[in-house]
Order: C-alpha cells, then sequence, then structure tokens
C-alpha cells in the first residue's frame, strides 16, 4: 500500500515540497506520495485529527502553523519546544511527534561555503525562520552574534529567551550599516526583497568584509536584491534554496531513515524557478 506524506500550510499552491519529495521518493525506490494540502487558520485542529485518522505516514508544517500546531501533537522534539516551531511531523502508530529541521538545515547548507568556528555574524530579523537559525547557530563554537530587527524589541526578547546574552546583542540599522565590515557570515532571515518586491533590501551595502558570506533564506527570487549588491562587494553568497533542500531532506531522513540527494534537490527548485544562476 502506497504510504501518504504532506505539507499543510496556507497559502500551499506554490509550494515546490512536492516536486522534491515525489521525486527523492522515486529515487530511492519508496511506494509513497506527497500532497499539498491548503489549509486555514480555523481548521488546523481538524486537519491534524484528519492526518491521524488517513494515517498519513509524515507531512511538513509551513506557514502559518509552525507555533499554533506544537499543542495538537503528542510530543515535540527538545530543539522545535526550545524554538517554538515545529516545520515536520512523523506519525509512529498513530503517535505524532514534532520536530524542526529549520535551523539545522539552514547550519548544514551554511557550512558547504564556510566553516562557522569563531566567526563573527550578523542575523537580520527576529521572526520564527531567525529563531530556528539563532538557537542552531548558538550551539556552534565560538561564534558571536549580533540581530538586527526593524522592532529591537523583538530580537532583545529572542536573545533574552534562549539565554544567550553572553554570545549574542541587538544591534541598530545604523549600526548594522557601519559595522558591516566587521562580521565573517551575514544571514538574512525576512521576507525583504521576496517576489514581487525584488528591488528591496532589508539594509544598505556601504561596506563589507572581503569574502565574507552573505546568506539569504529567500529563493524566489533566485538572487534577492541583497546578495546582488554583496557580490559586487566582493561577498560569497548563498540562496535560500540551499536550506529549503537541506530542510526537507532532513525532514526526508525524520520519516525514513535515510537522507535524499541535496544537489538533485537544489537542481530541481533551480529548473522550477527558471534556471537562473546566482
Amino acid at each position: 500500500m502506497k504510504k501518504l506524506y504532506g505539507v499543510i500550510g496556507a497559502p500551499i499552491e506554490h509550494s515546490m515540497s512536492p516536486l522534491i519529495h515525489n521525486d527523492a521518493f522515486h529515487q530511492k525506490g519508496y511506494n509513497a506520495h506527497y500532497q499539498a494540502f491548503h489549509v486555514e487558520p480555523k481548521n488546523l485542529k481538524e486537519a491534524v485529527v484528519g492526518m491521524r485518522a488517513l494515517g498519513v505516514s509524515g507531512f511538513n508544517v509551513t506557514i502559518p502553523h509552525k507555533e499554533a500546531i506544537i499543542p495538537l501533537l503528542d510530543e515535540v522534539d527538545d530543539a522545535a519546544g526550545r524554538i517554538g516551531a515545529v516545520n515536520t511531523v512523523v506519525n509512529r502508530d498513530g503517535i505524532l511527534f514534532g520536530y524542526n529541521t529549520d535551523g539545522r538545515g539552514y547550519v548544514e547548507a551554511l557550512k558547504e561555503i564556510t566553516s562557522l568556528s569563531n566567526k563573527r555574524i550578523l542575523i537580520i530579523g527576529a521572526g520564527g525562520a531567525a529563531r530556528a537559525i539563532f538557537y542552531t547557530l548558538a550551539q556552534e563554537e565560538g561564534i558571536q552574534v549580533d540581530l538586527y530587527n526593524r522592532t529591537a524589541s523583538k530580537s532583545a526578547d529572542l536573545i533574552h529567551e534562549f539565554s544567550l546574552g553572553h554570545l549574542a546583542q541587538t544591534i541598530s540599522l545604523d549600526e548594522a550599516i557601519e559595522r558591516l565590515g566587521d562580521y565573517d557570515v551575514v544571514v538574512q532571515t525576512t521576507s525583504v526583497g521576496m517576489f514581487p518586491k525584488t528591488d528591496e533590501s532589508p539594509v544598505p551595502l556601504k561596506k563589507i568584509k572581503q569574502g565574507a558570506v552573505f546568506s539569504d533564506i529567500i529563493y524566489n527570487p533566485y538572487e534577492t536584491k541583497l546578495l546582488k549588491d554583496a557580490k559586487v562587494l566582493g561577498a560569497v553568497t548563498q540562496n535560500g534554496v540551499h536550506m529549503f533542500a537541506y530542510q526537507a531532506a532532513l525532514a526526508f531522513e525524520h520519516w525514513t531513515g535515510h537522507l535524499p540527494d541535496t544537489d538533485r534537490m537544489k537542481k530541481l527548485v533551480k529548473e522550477q524557478l527558471g534556471g537562473i544562476s546566482c
């Protein structure tokens, strides 16, 4: 009998998760199908009950349900509990387990292009993605992290909540602009620059450290204005396709015990986006 997997969110029509997961199931020889399900917030509880009743083997969770789904699950992984968000659910004999692969997926992608040991990092944003990335980066050795968010209190609250004042501080926009040259890695976690507002950037670039890494979790457009500007100034850049592929691969591993081909996942997303290279 074919196993069923999926993703729930709203909106969900343009999700690329079915594309990469169905391909991964095919490549690994699993008799399984992955389906996108549009679920409005008011219907989340009923949707989770339905997933359990139908015996769905596992599913991803995306905006706007990552936080709201937690009390509807039977067990939640420690990291997902600390982060306060779940993006992957595994059904084990009717018991629903929640995990967060966003943070680890991002860090694994970042390690493709740089070592993180003893790096100075700026995270732009303090939302759900920033929470997962900040928490996971904090487990790395010897890093120092600054957080810039338009609402400074949100980044300050995030640092306090995770008890990470010993390695992190919040800074203003002016400080971020003036001190960009101090950072080895800049991580952009907001929606600024996402399609269709592709001419926007969360912070203007005056000077940066040569060879610094600029990473944007957005993958549509394939290359944001921030990444274009950073590349002109000599940065190494990475877009959100890499995080997307790694977090998906880690979800796949939770479901099957095997990692799929992340390079193939990235290639499929790139082709779907029009084959533009950054």
